[in-house]
């Protein structure tokens, strides 16, 4: 029995992988909420709970796609336009170092690479970026806040919870892509969320049914062995 458990648990982790391509295959809303009611159970400091969901579907999921994509095209066409659109906190360094970008690099050439998308091929590059904030057509958007007044721990806890939404849903067939790319636009997507100025876009997250043709969702990033990350002492 407890075998059995362990090697569902691990099967779930182990396959899920972001998802590039969806079905236009609507979600039931009771499965959803059952995939957020597992998910909160999610540690968090002093219990504090900090994560806020927008479930996104139908007509204003349409509506967030079409504004933030006109953004991004706008941003593509006019690179100044960057200044407008700066996420609140920084996901990523501002200088790159070894192993990282060996590794960010590898990620990006092995995802063009699948799709035929050779260095220099910008438009193509650009359409594929755009795929992003057309949530790769699945039928459902998830946009996860924090109060802005709460410090990094909230993060480091809603990263959790976003953990278990992902896992819950593989075990339901489901399947997701976190993007931190929409942050550039937090000011459009809280808008069309119509949030409260004291909440702060930390993630979205597609969800929906896998497209088992697509070529795409093929890719499978690889990890590196235990023994290069972690560190065992016993004395």
């Amino acid at each position: 029995m407890i075998l059995a458990q362990v090697q569902n648990v691990d099967a779930a982790i182990t396959s899920r992988h972001s998802v590039r391509a969806f079905l236009n295959q609507p979600v039931d809303p009771q499965r959803i909420k059952d995939i957020l009611a597992v998910a909160s159970r999610a540690p968090s400091g002093t219990n504090t709970q900090p994560w806020k969901v927008y479930v996104v579907s139908g007509k204003k999921r349409d509506e967030m796609v079409e504004r933030v994509c006109k953004a991004q095209l706008e941003l593509y066409a006019k690179p100044e336009l960057a200044q407008q659109h700066q996420e609140t906190f920084a996901y990523y360094p501002e200088k790159w170092i070894s192993p990282f970008i060996e590794r960010r690099r590898e990620n990006g050439w092995g995802l063009y690479g699948l799709l035929n998308i050779q260095k220099g091929e910008k438009d193509k590059m650009a359409q594929q970026q755009l795929r992003n904030f057309q949530l790769f057509d699945a039928p459902v958007g998830l946009y996860f806040t924090v109060n802005k007044a709460l410090g990094i721990g909230s993060k480091m806890d809603i990263a959790m919870m976003i953990q278990n939404v992902m896992i819950a849903a593989k075990v339901r067939g489901l399947d997701t892509c976190p993007q931190a790319a929409w942050n550039h636009f937090h000011s459009i997507v809280l808008d069309v969320l119509n949030a409260p100025e004291d909440e702060e876009l930390v993630c979205t997250v597609a969800l929906g049914y896998a497209d088992p043709e697509h070529i795409v969702n093929s890719f499978i990033t690889p990890r590196i062995a235990v023994e290069e990350f972690a560190v065992f002492m016993d004395e």
